[in-house]
């Protein structure tokens, strides 16, 4: 293999002139964290109240709930990510549309709501699926207590089910900081974007997506560990992740 390898790359100064390469490299590892944490939060809000609805008693409720984690589910976050960048300012009224197109840092709001909405689903049905496996007792014995429907789930369900589920949502978090890396089709330049960059301008293709997977790997790492922690300190005897 006839490559020219080149480690001190990162230190030599990149051509849009705001440091080096690793500079550049770790600029993107910012705006991937950004992003990958707005979208998570967005999931986790969106997730719970479709996740909820899903589980009520309502007929009108779940149906609504199985439309939503249907349409977002069975469309790649590719098409979604250009539906809502390309297609959704020409269908609003033409004011709408321009304040969209002109939108500061319109990449990257648009990729935080993209990818929230796309893991909402996966969120909403590792919730729906943590309340299914609660024993049937426990919505029972908080109605005996004479508690709402929304005091069940806020004061007993949820608390528990969350702390089922912690372990698959760990899996959803670092999808989610995966899935940024989408991002980049619609002209967000995050650490994917940097590492692109940079092979472009140097040349250096395996160096830079080299520095790029360990940014991602060290970053996956914290979380894991960050999210094991946690788990530790929450965890239910005799449920999932108990002692």
């Amino acid at each position: 293999m006839n490559y020219n390898w080149n480690w001190h790359i990162f230190f030599e100064p990149s051509p849009n002139g705001t440091g080096n390469y690793l500079d550049m490299l770790l600029s993107g590892l910012v705006l991937t964290i950004k992003t990958a944490l707005l979208a998570w939060i967005i999931a986790l809000v969106i997730g719970t109240i479709v996740g909820v609805m899903r589980t009520l008693p309502s007929k009108t409720a779940s149906a609504i709930g199985f439309c939503y984690v249907e349409f977002f589910r069975n469309i790649p976050l590719l098409v979604q990510l250009f539906l809502w960048f390309f297609v959704l300012p020409e269908l609003l009224p033409r004011s709408a549309g321009l304040w969209l197109k002109q939108m500061p840092n319109a990449p990257f709001w648009t990729a935080s709501i993209g990818v929230g909405l796309f893991m909402s689903v996966r969120v909403a049905e590792q919730l729906r699926a943590g309340i299914g496996s609660l024993p049937r007792g426990q919505k029972m014995a908080a109605t005996a207590l004479g508690l709402t429907t929304t005091q069940a789930y806020r004061y007993v369900l949820l608390p528990i089910a969350f702390r089922v589920i912690l372990p698959p949502l760990t899996s959803e978090f670092l999808s989610t900081i995966k899935n940024t890396s989408v991002a980049i089709t619609i002209g967000l330049i995050e650490l994917t974007g940097q590492a692109r960059a940079m092979q472009e301008f140097s040349f250096q293709v395996f160096e830079a997506f080299t520095a790029a997977t360990v940014l991602y790997l060290l970053v996956n790492i914290v979380v894991v560990i960050g999210m094991r922690l946690l788990e530790r300190q929450v965890a239910i005897p005799g449920y999932i992740s108990g002692k």
